[in-house]
């Protein structure tokens, strides 16, 4: 019988899925306005950077619009400039009638007192007392002037905002009308062609063409119950961290490399099982600077399906089976002997011994078939062959500076300010 002593080496177990890559973005580009499309400014297939112009619609009903709500601008800021005017005037007249009306006052004041004298008629009196209360309508109409005046100003300011609002509308309108992209990546075909009426701004808005974002890029893949409950335990254990937390590396090969010479890392974990497979969808994320990776593209992925520890390693062939269990054969003392095993995946071309055995046996790797229980036998030296995968015996989380995960968009300043004030509330409250 050829024996061999089992190998005993650091492991991880690497498990295996198959993914489909996908495009970080991919955006429909569509026309926000309608028109006549002028001219196109990119090559089918190639990459684009955002921002590049892409379709140029014809821009002159929109410069027309444009200029037609610029004028209207300028005509309600005229009409807010002559508003002002006026309530300066109403002001000016009402100064002019206050000073009627300290005039009458005074006038009938000195009148009364004469009149007390008996040194003026009754009608000098009655006539002065006209006057005064001439003067305070006066007042009180150059008040209601002043009000309505102030009425005219904020309705001509109200004109203006509303007008360039217009303004701001028509603007966009025009800007509009050069198409650019809205995201780097490789662009498809032209699927209108120049001198063609496209719509826009509508949910049915004409498709000009589409862009997928190349780098980085996606990898998706899905997994079964048992194996999510698998990650779940180990991570409940304190062995392999979830992926929902850590950047775990993944690793990936297309159908024509052999090894996995892509490295990425864990981007993604699903809040779900899917009820009609049964299972949970999950991502990664790789880089591809040099765009070997496309959108779409079928590969394999290994992920970490455990810790990094010492195990027990044995060919196939040196495993037999029966209807219960699976055994091998070692040798003692030149005897044979069953030993009963649980195994499990294979690592760099061998497989996984979990129980049964410790790794320093007489292992029979050669003549499984002759071998019998108690059966007296001679050996000589094997050698059982490690075939290296490429992929490493130990691994860590990726740190926060290799992490390639597109980050979120910022919040807005208003959400800021808002987050602020609760925080700023909570400790007061404190």
């Amino acid at each position: 019988m050829t024996v061999a002593q089992p190998v005993r080496k650091q492991i991880v177990e690497w498990d295996a899925y198959m993914g489909r890559l996908e495009a970080v973005d991919f955006v429909e580009v569509r026309a926000r306005v309608s028109g006549y499309l002028e001219t196109i400014h990119f090559d089918e297939g190639q990459v684009v950077n955002e921002g590049d112009l892409l379709f140029v619609i014809d821009p002159r009903p929109y410069q027309a619009e444009l200029n037609r709500a610029l004028a209207a601008l300028r005509q309600a800021e005229s009409g807010l400039q002559q508003s002002r005017a006026q309530l300066t005037v109403t002001k000016a007249l009402k100064l002019q009638a206050d000073a009627r009306l300290q005039l009458a006052l005074a006038r009938v004041q000195r009148t009364r007192q004469l009149k007390s004298q008996n040194a003026i008629t009754q009608a000098d009196l009655d006539q002065d007392e006209s006057a005064y209360l001439e003067a305070e309508a006066d007042v009180e109409g150059s008040k209601a002037g002043i009000t309505s005046a102030e009425a005219a100003i904020a309705t001509e300011m109200a004109t203006v905002e509303s007008v360039k609002a217009e303004v701001e509308t028509a603007e966009l309108n025009l800007e509009y009308t050069r198409i650019r992209a809205p995201v780097s990546g490789r662009i498809s075909h032209e699927n209108v062609t120049e001198g063609n009426l496209v719509s826009g701004g509508t949910a049915t808005s004409t498709l000009l063409t589409t862009i997928a974002s190349v780098d980085p890029i996606y990898c998706t893949f899905d997994a079964n119950e048992q194996e999510v409950l698998k990650y779940v335990r180990l991570d409940q254990a304190g062995t392999r961290a979830s992926s929902r937390e850590a950047k775990n590396p993944v690793y990936l090969g297309l159908v024509d490399e052999t090894a996995f010479p892509h490295l990425g890392h864990m981007d993604f974990v699903d809040n779900r099982f899917d009820t009609n497979s049964a299972t949970m969808r999950a991502r990664c994320v790789f880089p591809n600077d040099d765009f070997v990776l496309v959108p779409g593209m079928f590969a394999r992925i290994r992920i970490p399906g455990s810790a990094s520890y010492e195990a027990v390693l044995i060919p196939d062939s040196a495993i037999g089976t029966d209807q219960a269990s699976q055994f091998v054969y070692v040798v003692i003392d030149g005897v044979i002997e069953r030993r009963g095993v649980k195994l499990g995946p294979i690592v760099d071309g061998l497989r996984v011994v979990r129980e049964g055995l410790s790794g320093g046996e007489s292992l029979v790797i050669e003549g499984l078939l002759q071998a019998r229980p108690e059966m007296a036998v001679k050996t000589k030296a094997g050698e059982i062959k490690v075939i290296e995968d490429g992929l490493p015996d130990q691994y860590e989380p990726l740190p926060p500076e290799q992490w390639i995960s597109p980050s979120p968009d910022p919040l807005p300043a208003s959400e800021v300010s808002r987050l602020n004030r609760q925080a700023d509330q909570g400790g007061n409250s404190q």
